[in-house]
């Protein structure tokens, strides 16, 4: 699904070029589940901007699919976007004024081609999906931790993508909330759905197939877990 040759990614100010990345050559199978992991500053929140087609690398090649997306307009890469990639965020990014649904539907309001009540459907069978439906009538602010990263997590799938990009997603959750959404992400992993995370918690990454460990924008080492 993803194939990163060479690429690298450096922040230019005055006088001044910060590699975030360099040389990275990564590769992700469909309906593979990989963790990155790394010390703060280690160049995570770039890779998955990057994988995210929310930033350009400098230098190399991002291909997604058969195509190569170096260099593809906005417009283009919005598109991308919108049809193939859910995110998930460590704070949720849900926004207060909205209720429950709406924050899930938001994921769907571009997508002109599906219809009100379809959109409507699709919104149900997500929260259902996450466990989260018996909150629809509430608002973000209402809900614990836990049940507003369910609420982002069936906005992330509702569009129903071929890859979820999750940001420390249990970064504000306690034990068991952090486990119960591990185990959805795993779920939906193994619906097919391929998944890329980012994560400070090495218990976690373990639910991962294959670990990625980075350090100064460099992959130092790449763990392959044993699946029973």
């Amino acid at each position: 699904m993803i194939a990163l040759k060479h690429l690298s990614k450096i922040y230019r100010a005055t006088e001044v070029a910060t590699a975030a990345l360099r040389d990275i050559n990564l590769e992700v199978a469909v309906g593979e589940f990989i963790a990155v992991m790394g010390p703060s500053g280690c160049g995570k929140s770039t890779f998955l901007n990057i994988v995210g087609m929310l930033g350009s690398p400098t230098d190399g090649e991002y291909w997604f699919g058969a195509e190569n997306i170096t260099g593809r307009t906005e417009t283009e890469l919005s598109a991308i976007r919108k049809n193939s990639i859910g995110f998930i965020f460590q704070s949720f990014n849900l926004i207060d004024e909205l209720n429950v649904p709406e924050n899930v539907e938001l994921a769907l309001l571009y997508h002109g081609e599906i219809s009100r009540g379809e959109r409507k459907d699709r919104v149900h069978k997500a929260l259902e999906r996450v466990k989260i439906g018996h909150r629809s009538r509430h608002m973000p602010q209402q809900l614990s931790g836990g049940q507003q990263q369910r609420v982002a997590i069936a906005r992330a799938v509702v569009s129903k993508p071929r890859l979820i990009l999750a940001d420390e997603p249990t970064g504000n959750l306690d034990t068991a909330n952090g486990e119960e959404v591990m185990q959805l992400l795993t779920e939906l992993n193994d619906e097919g759905t391929t998944v890329v995370m980012v994560t400070h918690s090495h218990s976690h990454a373990e639910y991962a197939h294959r670990i990625v460990n980075l350090l100064d924008g460099v992959i130092v080492t790449e763990n392959i877990r044993q699946i029973a």
